[in-house]
């Protein structure tokens, strides 16, 4: 059985209830796998990518015809903003059907007028955004070229700029180290594991430190890293002071070295 997720954010939870630790977020028109109903109301899910947590049913379009048919068809992702809002009308002055944090998918149609395109609500509802925000959901890597997919990775990360910390979090609301990371890959068109280590089964593979290349992922106890050049990566952490997306350095003589980062530095993965 599969469902549409129909919240912005969609929190996937260690137990049923909302009031329990958050482990993943799913996004606005994503599919997801009914796997059992641990209580009433409650589903524990799997996600396109793998990953399984509780979620409350309000969260869902619990229908197996309506998310196969969803799944069909192809989608554009909010990208290019923080959020976007599905106006009623193609103008600003349109009522707010909906708002949807960059990741959401919506099915457009037909082809933009004058800067707005027509999309499609997973429930069937019809609006218009702008179509500026929006970008092709991509189902494989944006480009051949490795130099092209390296420099992808690195824009899509620093979009979330400014986003603090959340413990399980992936979207402008609140992000965590994996989550930053796992969006980066996802909105290029590549599906990494969700936490902060190399699972098999992944496309990502070690490689020496000396190797590293914008892109890649630098790895530590608990946290992840996407290594941007120039001796620089970004990262979203708790750490006082920080609070959420940052850029730190390797080298020992810059004013943002982290010596207690550049130390614990456990494995280096790439997708190339």
């Amino acid at each position: 059985m599969k469902a549409i997720v129909t919240a912005p954010v969609c929190p996937l939870l260690a137990k049923p209830t909302r009031q329990s630790t958050v482990v993943d977020e799913a996004l606005y028109g994503m599919v997801v796998e009914l796997l059992e109903e641990p209580a009433p109301g409650w589903y524990r899910v799997r996600t396109h990518y793998r990953y399984e947590g509780i979620v409350c049913g309000d969260d869902l379009l619990v229908d197996e015809d309506a998310a196969a048919a969803w799944e069909c068809l192809p989608k554009k992702v909010v990208r290019n903003k923080n959020f976007c809002d599905v106006l009623s009308e193609p103008k600003v002055q349109g009522w707010i059907l909906a708002t949807l944090p960059r990741g959401g998918v919506l099915y457009a149609e037909g082809q933009p007028e004058n800067g707005w395109q027509q999309v499609r609500l997973a429930d069937g509802r019809t609006g218009f955004v702008p179509e500026s925000i929006l970008a092709d959901d991509p189902t494989e890597p944006v480009s051949s070229d490795e130099d092209t997919l390296r420099r992808a990775l690195v824009d899509a990360a620093m979009l979330y700029r400014g986003t603090h910390y959340r413990w399980g979090g992936k979207s402008p609301m609140g992000i965590d180290c994996s989550g930053l990371v796992s969006m980066a890959y996802m909105l290029c068109g590549i599906l990494i594991y969700r936490d902060a280590d190399i699972r098999e089964g992944f496309p990502i593979h070690e490689i020496p430190l000396a190797e590293v290349k914008p892109g890649d992922l630098l790895f530590f106890p608990g946290h992840v890293a996407m290594y941007i050049g120039h001796g620089r990566y970004c990262h979203s952490t708790g750490k006082a002071g920080d609070n959420g997306f940052t850029v730190n350095s390797l080298i020992p003589s810059d004013p943002d070295y982290r010596d207690d980062l550049r130390h614990n530095i456990t494995q280096v993965g790439t997708f190339f």
